[in-house]
């Protein structure tokens, strides 16, 4: 699947949660490869920042990135809406240390993408796919998110509070073509016992009902509500009346539970890649789904590029039967047995080594060990194989490697092993020359790496 960017710019205006400031934000378009990125048009040089994990610094009512004197918060609604229309790439330029509230969730944003629309790019989407459970948790409040192996993204989101008016309430998103319709709108929310405390530490100067929803669900004495009541501006309500107070309905019986969920998305967001996975949160927040956000970009660093992902049963794109047509080699210097993933600018190939290959008679007998170079000679063919891919009649064609740079080598290879090469362009195909770079995995273990350069050549 490719790459996706807005295809034209749209604004949203709107106060701050925090700040009451007025807000202008621009969503706009962005090139292959960019992420999301924040600009601050108000500070001076217009600082960028990327919309990271490692740059969370608080999650206090919000998700807030900062980098020195660079900081943006309340960003997890706008996120949400990106990551949810599979949106890319887009630069966020806002004139302000925090994007507009507006109605508490992400609709406007999933209107502005809708009636903008998105453009497909050249790229393809680079997804994190999770391979094993993933869990964080935190003990002392209870929460918790476990992320377990998928083919596809979904989430279900689990909220229980000690509250006669907000129980236990559950939401799930299982595609997300469905966020907009039925995630999307869900408002942010507040306890009236908590406005108090958030008033006095200046962190809802623009909050009002028209974006959340207050709960009143402890009683309390007349003179104290009526108090909170002109501290948010509203009408005075009866004390023994619990309940939801707010200036429009209800989008839903679990709002907050889908309020929630939507946090989450937005969170996950920050791991800058989309993620094939099966999320379970349980009492989640922002503290939470940001760790969970960076223990996977943690494991994204360590890895430098993830291992792919092997089904022995798939059907192979090539079998080794018309690897024979493309490629000159023979046993027993054919070393791909099949392709299993191909796109635009890379290949997967695999090699099953055996413990009767003609080389371990010979090299380290009483311990065979593949020859790192015939794992590079693998990897070379299995980059012959992308180069032909981009020619009609690639039966016409011999690839010639060149140049083989930076070869590093990190684990040992033995029979039983099966290896998973990777190999993608560098640089687009010029003049019948390409640039490549090649990884080997065994497992979820990189063994062997390196840089190739080849020349494709029409002889036949």
């Amino acid at each position: 699947m490719k790459q996706r960017t807005l295809k034209e710019p749209f604004k949203v205006h709107g106060k701050g949660l925090h700040t009451g400031l007025v807000i202008d934000a621009e969503f706009c378009p962005a090139t292959e490869n960019h992420g999301y990125k924040f600009k601050r048009m108000d500070l001076e040089g217009e600082p960028e920042i990327d919309a990271l994990a490692e740059y969370v610094t608080a999650t206090n009512r919000g998700t807030v990135i900062s980098r020195g004197d660079l900081k943006v918060s309340t960003i997890e609604h706008a996120l949400a809406a990106l990551y949810a229309a599979g949106i890319d790439n887009c630069l966020i330029k806002v004139n302000a240390p925090e994007l507009p509230i507006l109605d508490g969730s992400a609709k406007e944003y999933c209107e502005k993408i809708l009636s903008t629309g998105v453009v497909e790019q050249d790229a393809e989407k680079d997804y994190y796919v999770v391979k094993q459970k993933i869990e964080v948790r935190d003990d002392t409040t209870g929460s918790s998110i476990v992320v377990l192996p998928d083919d596809d993204f979904s989430i279900d989101t689990m909220v229980a509070f000690d509250s006669p008016v907000l129980t236990n309430q559950f939401a799930s998103l299982d595609r997300l073509d469905d966020f907009s319709r039925e995630i999307g709108a869900s408002r942010t929310f507040v306890f009236v016992r908590e406005i108090e405390p958030l008033v006095k530490g200046n962190l809802i100067k623009g909050g009002d009902l028209d974006n959340a929803i207050v709960i009143y669900d402890k009683p309390m004495e007349q003179s104290d509500l009526d108090r909170l009541a002109d501290l948010m501006n509203v009408p005075h309500k009866n004390v023994s009346e619990l309940g939801y107070i707010n200036n429009f309905p209800l989008f839903a019986e679990n709002e907050p539970a889908r309020h929630k969920l939507l946090d989450v998305l937005g969170d996950i967001a920050l791991i800058g890649r989309p993620l094939k996975g099966k999320v379970i949160a349980t009492r989640p927040g922002h503290s939470i789904n940001t760790t969970f956000s960076k223990k996977i970009r943690k494991e994204i660093k360590r890895q430098e590029i993830q291992a792919p992902v092997y089904n022995p049963s798939a059907d192979p794109v090539m079998d080794v039967n018309r690897i024979r047509e493309l490629l000159p080699h023979r046993y027993p210097f054919l070393l791909v047995d099949k392709v299993i993933e191909k796109g635009d600018n890379y290949i997967v190939g695999v090699k099953n080594v055996t413990g009767n290959e003609p080389y371990f008679l010979g090299h380290f007998p009483q311990e065979p060990v593949m020859p790192g170079v015939l794992q590079v000679e693998a990897m070379a063919q299995t980059g012959g194989l992308l180069v032909l891919s981009t020619v009609d009649d690639p039966e016409k064609y011999s690839t010639y490697f060149m140049k083989i740079d930076n070869v590093k080598f990190r684990n040992k290879v033995v029979p039983g092993d099966t290896l998973i090469f990777h190999v993608s362009f560098s640089t687009p195909l010029r003049r019948g020359c390409a640039v490549m770079k090649g990884y080997a995995f065994v497992g979820e273990k990189i063994v062997t790496e390196c840089e190739f350069m080849a020349q494709i050549v029409k002889n036949k």
